[in-house]
């Protein structure tokens, strides 16, 4: 394959890989605070059409980011009130989220169909990438090179600040955290509120970057792969890099086999091959011990001050 052919296969790779990363991320930090959130596909619904319609109305694409976050973490915070006030059960409450979010997102982009925004284009000078080498450096959105900065901000602050070794804290047991003084209740608030804005960001990157335009649930399923990316990870911002390219890897082989015209492989098997690889990952994960002890311990279990 020559350069001019490689250079769209790669940036089709990042593409693809983008919204997963930056959604996974978003989450990885709310599983380390011991909140498990199954609403990530709703949110980053409630992110593309808010990002979308406000991109629409003001013609600012960075206007429109600003929003998806925040309508996001809205979202998000319906989440954090329901399962860290309430208590009610994370796994049913996130599946609501998505629920909702599918449903929020149809009714509020129901004008928007079909419309489409000017591409929110590269970051740096169109001269800049010219030549195939340099445009796989510098070709992209911001949002591109904003996902591959915030891995190392998220390393950097779970492994190296004193707030990232509380929410850690929190995670690995909270009734510890809670009798040494921490705010478990607020932590896992924050935590919840920055992964919805994060989701918000993924959201947003479909209806802004790869379409662009805005369809009825057109993050079609990838929230659900960014929660298997968390696992597939091992909780570790820097493995969610590599398995966030390697989704985008088995994604685009799957564009691509199919604009070649392959015949000895179903267009339905190429459709479902993402997601089948996300649960293969998960089944080998879940075999090995090393895989499930890495979970925070607290993942998922509700936590009542006082007792």
């Amino acid at each position: 394959m020559t350069s001019a052919m490689l250079v769209p296969v790669f940036m089709t790779i990042v593409g693809a890989a983008t919204p997963i990363l930056l959604a996974a991320l978003g989450e990885l930090v709310v599983e380390k605070s011991g909140v498990l959130n199954l609403g990530v596909e709703g949110m980053m619904l409630v992110g593309a059409v808010t990002g979308f319609a406000v991109t629409t109305v003001s013609g600012q694409p960075a206007v429109g980011i600003l929003a998806a976050m925040l309508a996001a973490a809205g979202a998000a915070l319906i989440f954090g009130f329901l399962t860290l006030t309430l208590t009610a059960n994370q796994v049913a409450t996130g599946l609501a989220l998505t629920i909702f979010g599918i449903g929020l997102s149809a009714l509020a982009g129901e004008g928007y169909v079909g419309r489409t925004v000017d591409v929110f284009g590269p970051v740096f000078p169109a001269a800049l990438a010219e030549h195939p080498f340099w445009r796989v450096i510098f070709g992209y959105s911001p949002i591109v090179y904003f996902s591959i900065i915030m891995v190392f901000v998220v390393r950097w602050f779970l492994r190296s600040t004193r707030a990232g070794l509380i929410l850690r804290a929190v995670g690995e047991s909270d009734i510890s955290a809670h009798s040494i003084g921490y705010p478990v209740i607020a932590v896992r608030y924050m935590a919840v509120l920055f992964g919805g804005a994060m989701a918000g960001v993924a959201g947003c990157f479909y209806s802004l970057v790869l379409t662009p335009m805005w369809a009825e649930q057109l993050t079609a399923g990838r929230g659900w792969i960014a929660l298997a990316l968390v696992v597939f990870a091992s909780w570790r911002p820097g493995r969610l890099l590599l398995g966030a390219y390697l989704f985008g890897l088995v994604m685009t082989l799957e564009l691509h086999l199919k604009a070649a015209g392959v015949s000895l492989v179903a267009p339905e098997f190429l459709a479902a091959m993402p997601y089948l690889v996300t649960i293969g990952v998960l089944a080998l994960i879940s075999a090995r011990k090393a895989g499930s002890s890495a979970a925070p311990a607290c993942l998922g279990k509700p936590f009542k001050p006082g007792t």
